[in-house]
């Protein structure tokens, strides 16, 4: 169906005016008040020693969730979409709780399972620290993102189809150089949107980490932690803006280099693909056709 210039340009307009509200505004807003009293005071506001251990907690929740997520994100892909079991509605429904389930209950219940009196409360006798402490964190954060990988890899598998494994696997490839040279470099944008969306999740995770984390500054705070603290224990306005600019700054960081990264995927695997095109053409024998050859001959 196509639309007059009007109705299509006035779409346009209300789609822009949307985004510009619910997203340029508010990011916009929180770097203004983020430097409004210069660069200086912003960068003491996120190298203060509280700022610089949230931001070390931050980025080592990360580099624990994403490739536990990584890992199991694209097994269970591959069982939902390859596999044919009983039970594959139930385990689909279970990826997709964390959209269902509040953080806050994801917190709740964790405590109910490894807190002081839980179900392997008794961790804590033994020396290990569960609930307030980072173990606990980590959970929390693996339970609300778990669903990303899953769901940005699976509808890659289902377009690729089959073929190309099956082809591999009759010429003898094993399951594992099926997976590492068919497999996975055909779901490597979906992974890495996944990636992506896993690390931004991660940092900006809440409602889960408050309730199993201590929250003291140095030990057990993380960055949305920090900025929670500043705005309303601390009364520091513009020290959360601050690390609030601070979190966003990391996300627009590995969103760029996903991209960069993946350009640059793209630019070698088709340089390769026309230095092949051009061997082939070269080593090819010229053939030619009948009437050619006797024309020759004549």
């Amino acid at each position: 169906m196509k639309l007059s210039a009007f109705p299509r340009i006035s779409l346009r307009i209300i789609a822009l005016l949307y985004l510009f509200v619910l997203v340029v505004v508010p990011v916009g807003l929180i770097f203004w008040r983020s430097f409004e009293h210069g660069i200086a005071q912003f960068w003491d506001w996120i190298t203060t020693p509280a700022a610089i251990s949230a931001l070390q907690l931050s980025l080592l929740i990360v580099a624990i969730v994403v490739p536990l997520n990584v890992i199991f994100g694209v097994f269970t892909a591959l069982a939902l979409v390859r596999g044919r079991f009983r039970g594959r509605g139930v385990m689909e429904a279970i990826v997709d709780l964390p959209f269902a389930v509040s953080p806050i209950v994801v917190g709740v219940a964790l405590i109910l399972l490894w807190g002081y009196g839980g179900w392997f409360g008794g961790l804590e006798s033994t020396g290990f620290r569960v609930i307030f402490g980072l173990p606990g964190m980590v959970l929390a954060t693996l339970f609300v993102t778990l669903p990303f990988v899953v769901r940005e890899v699976e509808p890659v598998l289902r377009e690729i189809g089959t073929e190309q494994e099956e082809a591999a696997a009759t010429l003898g490839a094993s399951g594992w150089q099926t997976f590492w040279r068919i497999t996975l470099p055909a779901i490597r944008w979906g992974l890495s949107y996944g990636v992506v969306l896993t690390i931004a999740r991660a940092l900006g995770e809440y409602g889960a980490v408050i309730i199993v984390s201590s929250n003291l500054p140095g030990v057990s705070q993380t960055l949305t932690l920090l900025v929670s603290s500043r705005y309303t224990d601390d009364y520091n306005e513009y020290g959360a803006y601050a690390a609030a600019t601070l979190l966003m700054m990391i996300a627009i960081i590995v969103l760029l280099l996903m991209t960069f990264v993946g350009k640059r995927t793209d630019t070698n695997q088709l340089s390769r693909r026309s230095a092949s095109k051009e061997a082939d053409a070269v080593a090819a024998p010229a053939e030619t056709s009948p009437k050619t050859q006797e024309s020759e001959l004549v």
